[in-house]
């Protein structure tokens, strides 16, 4: 090895999951399957997913039309809430739905998200050693989301506040030596027939 090469991150959120949240929907069994044939040209080097069945079983089922690529579970790749911010970080005219949005979340929840959410950007993000690219999928969730991508575009940490991802949608970063972080596209969901898109979104957000 002889320098730092790039990293291609596909980010996926799970497929749509049942009510209990034990696992997918038949339309989400459905999700992931079309994403693992989209991506089954891809070079992964791993498939990394979240503890929580939902994501798990997306993982399963995209990673069977992937020809072997290990999965490997993170709690890196949980779902949890990765910022908590201050009144004073927030704009005027949304810190009230923002930090009620927040409180939701007990204090363990809270306190513990941060903690995971670094140990995210340490082990997702960043160019890596060697002389190769690699291509890694993050199985995970909405707010796992929501945190790179803010990272990747150097925003306020607040700002994974707002962004939302569809189930099976795909977002990829790019990590280039020597140059900032690209989102090359964000909650792409072409490899989805309509009936199977904007899932996972309020319906006011369906468009």
């Amino acid at each position: 090895m002889t320098g730092t090469a790039t990293r291609y991150l596909y980010l996926v959120r799970h497929g749509e999951a049942l009510p209990d949240e034990s696992g997918l929907t038949e339309n989400g069994r459905r999700q992931a399957v079309l994403l693992g044939q989209r991506l089954r040209d891809v070079p992964f080097s791993a498939v990394h997913h979240g503890p929580l069945p939902r994501a798990a079983q997306t993982a399963r089922l995209i990673g069977e039309q992937l020809n072997g690529i290990p999965l490997q579970v993170s709690e890196a790749a949980g779902d949890y809430v990765p910022d908590v911010p201050e009144r004073e970080e927030l704009p005027a005219d949304s810190a009230d739905f923002l930090l009620r949005f927040v409180a939701q979340f007990t204090a363990e929840e809270r306190e513990r998200g941060p903690v995971l959410a670094r140990q995210a950007l340490e082990r997702f993000t960043g160019p890596v050693d060697g002389d190769e690219a690699r291509h890694e999928l993050v199985v995970t969730h909405n707010f796992l989301v929501g945190w790179l991508v803010r990272h990747a575009m150097d925003a306020p940490k607040w700002r994974w506040l707002g962004l939302n991802h569809c189930n099976a949608a795909l977002t990829v970063i790019r990590y280039a030596p020597g140059r900032p972080s690209s989102v090359l596209f964000y909650n792409d969901m072409r490899h989805l027939p309509a009936e199977l898109r904007w899932t996972g979104f309020p319906p006011e957000l369906h468009i």
